[in-house]
């Protein structure tokens, strides 16, 4: 019975992925059809206007005075002219052209999902052991007044939690509160906080083998958002410390640093250390922009991650596990925070024609995506600038970056929302076989490679329980 229900299973997905490939070529031939002529010069324009707004954007953030303005406005007035132009020109067979783009999409990924290949697998709970001193450190500032307006610190000292509110007008150490919270007993530390608060406490918890709890209380909170939790009312997050389940997850250091996301090196890191950005952000950008994407200013960056070295990247960005780049709907999100690898992202674009030729078409000339364990940062100055979990910093060269697995020991309640899954990536390739194979062969073929893709995926979790 359980090969006719998997053989019935294929046949829906064979035919799935036929839908989808007849979809998507009437997405593509509609639009032709219908214009003719008209419509392959319309689509040879829209390379060609692709092409000047990625020109335009880049003369935009390297040049100054009148000229940079120019830029700007033909790097908005190109979209809109062209959008406006397919709309007169071929407005319904575009619905129509959205609307079986959508169908394919929808068709190849049903067909791809229920393949070993595009799964994530779910990051594994362990038993929560009862606390008995949990202690938490709360910014009242961050989030707008997260804290106070969810009343986090009455509801954590209800559930037995010694609150510690950090003093607005001053600056205190997190790190030294976290240990002297230790040495008098503490087994839970915890933050609400933003992210770079987060890492500090979370590297104390990690030292010492205690759980840490993440309350979503800061701005953004990516790593709290990653791990689940509900960033909308961030007193769900207490209720780990009744009903909660722990993750072993990984910490991230950049020399002596923790991070909890991520550090970033180059334009954007050297941005933010400008006395003016946080007055005024866009304002000290555009002024510092040109001088660091032309490198006339900004120390000289390399970067190396494994066998890979970057060569005076504009900006390197290392992350702790690595950052989703193939759903432009999940991009800034991680499928997993216990990889035990780092991110590395890194840009290098030295003129508009590379700007445009990395919008165009994405590549390893202008856009580098690697993993590794260890990634050095080396200037050619004593100190680099360094965005670190949001916090500005001044770190002495090089960095070497690392990777903790299975470092932090997350306490998380037990009903949470999660993240946003990965969905399958659409292969046309694989769709196109999966269309041509005959039922029976392919059931055949499922059924006799299934088995070990689930014996591999069940290994590692074995080990990693060991």
């Amino acid at each position: 019975m359980a090969l006719d229900l998997s053989g019935r299973a294929f046949v829906k997905q064979r035919w799935a992925a036929r839908g989808a490939l007849v979809a998507a070529a009437l997405a593509v031939l509609v639009p032709l059809v219908h214009g003719g002529g008209i419509g392959l010069l319309l689509l040879l324009a829209a390379a060609v206007g692709l092409a000047v707004s990625a020109v335009a954007l880049w003369w935009t953030l390297t040049l100054r005075g009148p000229l940079r303005w120019v830029a700007a406005l033909v790097a908005l007035i190109v979209p809109a002219a062209l959008v406006a132009l397919f709309a007169v020109t071929l407005l319904w067979s575009l619905l129509v052209s959205v609307a079986l783009w959508a169908v394919a999409v929808v068709s190849g990924r049903y067909a791809l999902g229920s393949t070993g290949e595009t799964r994530v697998r779910a990051m594994r709970e362990r038993r929560a052991p009862p606390v008995r001193r949990p202690f938490l450190i709360m910014n009242p500032r961050s989030g707008d007044g997260k804290v106070g307006r969810f009343g986090l610190k009455e509801k954590a000292e209800r559930l037995g939690a010694e609150v510690v509110l950090l003093d607005p007008e001053r600056q205190q150490d997190v790190t030294a509160l976290a240990r002297e919270a230790v040495a008098n007993g503490a087994d839970l530390l915890g933050v609400a906080g933003g992210d770079g608060t987060q890492a500090l406490v979370a590297a104390v918890a990690a030292e010492h083998g205690l759980p840490f709890l993440v309350i979503s209380a800061g701005t953004r909170n990516h790593f709290a958002m990653d791990l689940g939790l509900d960033r909308d009312d961030p007193s769900t997050c207490l209720d780990a410390l009744t009903d909660g389940v722990e993750l072993r997850v990984d910490l991230g250091f950049a020399g002596d640093r923790p991070f909890v996301n991520n550090a970033s090196f180059g334009a954007y890191a050297a941005i933010v250390q400008s006395p003016g950005y946080r007055e005024a952000k866009i304002g000290t950008s555009l002024e510092l922009l040109p001088d660091l994407l032309l490198g006339e200013q900004g120390p000289r960056l390399t970067a190396r991650a494994g066998r890979t070295t970057l060569e005076a990247p504009q900006a390197v960005l290392v992350s702790n596990n690595v950052y989703r780049t193939d759903d432009p709907f999940g991009l800034g999100y991680r499928d997993r925070l216990d990889g035990g690898v780092l991110g590395v992202l890194g840009i290098r674009v030295d003129s508009a024609a590379q700007a445009a030729a990395l919008l165009l078409t994405p590549g390893p000339h202008g856009l580098t995506l690697v993993t590794a364990r260890e990634v050095v940062v080396d200037a050619d100055r004593p100190e680099i600038e360094a965005g670190v979990d949001g916090e500005a910093l001044l770190l002495p060269s090089p960095v070497r970056c690392r990777v903790r697995p299975g470092a932090l020991r997350v306490r998380v309640p037990r009903e949470r929302p999660g993240v946003p899954r990965r969905k399958a990536r659409l292969d046309w390739r694989r769709l196109g076989r999966m269309a041509a194979t005959v039922g029976r062969t392919a059931v055949h073929h499922r059924h006799h490679t299934a088995s070990p893709d689930r014996h591999h995926t069940a290994s590692p979790d074995r080990h990693h329980t060991a």
